[in-house]
Formats: C-alpha cells, structure tokens, sequence
C-alpha cells in the first residue's frame, strides 16, 4: 500500500476530514489533499508529524512495513 492510501484510510478510520487532520496537526489541508491524490510527496517533518498523530511508525505511513 502506498503513502497515499495510508494516509486516506488512517485519516478516515478516525472520521476526520482534511481540514480536521489539517488543524489538529499544522499541515495544511492543500498540502494533505495533494497526498491523497498522489501529486506531491511529504517532506520528512510532515511524515514524522503525521506518525505521531496517528500513533504510527513512519515505516507504516510509508509503506515498508504492514
């Protein structure tokens, strides 16, 4: 599974929109939307932010690990 597929199913297991992950996190909602599609890649500090708020190892956000 790639980043972008994590990312969406993550964000929608805890019923939270891109807006919501955007607030509560500091990421824009632009930048987390262009993930989700595919267009653009995270920087490593956006993916370290993101393993914390969802309490999982960057190796599982990015798709090295299950």
């Amino acid at each position: 599974m790639e980043f972008r597929e994590r990312l969406k199913e993550l964000r929608t297991q805890k019923n939270i929109s891109q807006m919501q992950l955007a607030v509560k996190t500091g990421l824009s909602q632009s930048a987390i939307a262009k993930w989700e599609l595919g267009k653009t890649e995270p920087t490593a500090s956006a993916i370290i932010t993101l393993s914390k708020f969802f309490n999982e190892t960057t190796d599982y956000l990015l798709g090295v690990e299950d």
